[in-house]
């Protein structure tokens, strides 16, 4: 079942177009199905409560973020073979140029609107006074501001302090057993709970969006530690099926019966080892693709929803049938998956390919020699 390091064979490298690229577009569907979720004829959280619980989608992200990066760099900053600066380079404009097309774009669409006399649906959400946090993406470190607009970017924020801890977290945990920092990362996740409700009065899942980065670490942290394992720990394809497959029930059983929000973070975690676990035999190009778009997804989403409902909303909908309201609905969710497309082959490819250095031909600690997963 599960051998130690030094058995042969050894564990697989990660790599595009199988089961991880498959889990990110997944749940990539899934924040689009979220955040349009209210604007249903009838808000989708009434038929079951599932449907408002975004938070383990992004709990899915942070967790993944972590394990993807450790699994490329992490021998790599624990040997100090990786500079630095190329590192941050390369992890700032992974994400500030579309970030910044996307806010500036729906900074603009605002902006002209109030020109014509156009006021948005929601115009507490579009405060300019929130705008500045949000564009510099501090809004995670109580920086004031950050609420509304492109909202789902606080993700981004605290993750950005994550990638730029990494280095020292992996020069850290590469010196130490793999169970020990797997025990140890869930852990810190119950005690980051326990504080966080005693003295924020909140679970760690819901904590308000300055405390973003004390969310996210912890989340962080666990997807580190399962890189750390997946790693070290050669477990056979059929094992990491079966625990990937038992943990996929687990995870839709304990949402059909209520939040279990810790329970839920660690059968995550244990999806995603499982998925990194299983080798991508036929790597799929069409998986592949799917996996990297899922970014322009998240990113994209909420100012889908945005512009695709305020249009609506702008020739009213009092009078129109539930069955139009439902076309409509489900028109806007695929105008989302378009509009995140249309983004990641118009701009997000492109601009990466110019502005991110050619990826190397030897693959780094972690990947496919074949196709690297950065």
């Amino acid at each position: 079942m599960i051998a130690s390091e030094h058995a042969r064979p050894q564990p697989v490298r990660i790599s595009r177009g199988g089961w991880l690229d498959i889990l990110r577009f997944v749940a990539g569907a899934l924040i689009i199905l979220y955040h349009f979720r209210e604007a249903a004829p009838t808000p989708l959280g009434q038929f079951h409560p599932v449907f408002d619980r975004g938070y383990l989608l992004t709990n899915f992200f942070i967790i993944d973020s972590g394990y993807v990066l450790a699994r490329i760099y992490g021998d790599g900053f624990a040997a100090r073979a990786i500079p630095l600066h190329a590192y941050v380079r390369q992890r700032l404009l992974r994400v500030a140029p579309s970030h910044l097309v996307v806010v500036g774009a729906l900074a603009l669409l605002i902006a002209l609107a109030g020109l014509f006399g156009i006021a948005p649906s929601n115009p507490q959400w579009f405060d300019w006074g929130q705008l500045p946090a949000q564009v510099f993406l501090v809004q995670a470190y109580g920086v004031p501001g950050g609420l509304g607009w492109n909202a789902p970017t606080w993700t981004l924020s605290a993750l950005l302090g994550c990638y730029l801890l990494l280095p020292w977290i992996c020069r850290l945990l590469w010196r130490l057993d793999p169970w020990t920092v797997v025990i140890g990362a869930g852990l810190l996740m119950i005690a980051t709970d326990w504080a966080c409700r005693t003295w924020l009065r909140e679970p760690l899942y819901r904590l308000p969006l300055r405390f973003g980065f004390i969310r996210a670490l912890p989340l962080f942290l666990l997807g580190v530690a399962a890189a750390l394992f997946g790693s070290r720990i050669y477990s056979t394809p059929i094992w990491a099926g079966r625990i990937g497959l038992l943990a996929f029930v687990g995870l839709v059983a304990a949402q059909v019966i209520g939040h279990f929000a810790l329970v839920s973070v660690v059968l995550l975690t244990v999806l995603i080892w499982a998925a990194g676990a299983l080798p991508t035999v036929r790597p799929s190009r069409l998986i592949e693709h799917l996996g990297l778009m899922s970014f322009a997804m998240f990113l994209t989403n909420e100012v889908s929803r945005i512009v695709w409902f305020g249009a609506f909303d702008a020739f009213g909908q009092s009078g129109w049938s539930d069955a139009v309201r439902w076309g409509v609905w489900t028109a806007g969710l695929i105008a989302a998956f378009l509009g995140a497309a249309a983004f990641r082959y118009g701009f997000d490819r492109p601009v990466q390919t110019r502005l991110n250095p050619p990826r190397p031909r030897t693959p780094l600690p972690g990947t496919s020699a074949d196709r690297p997963i950065a």
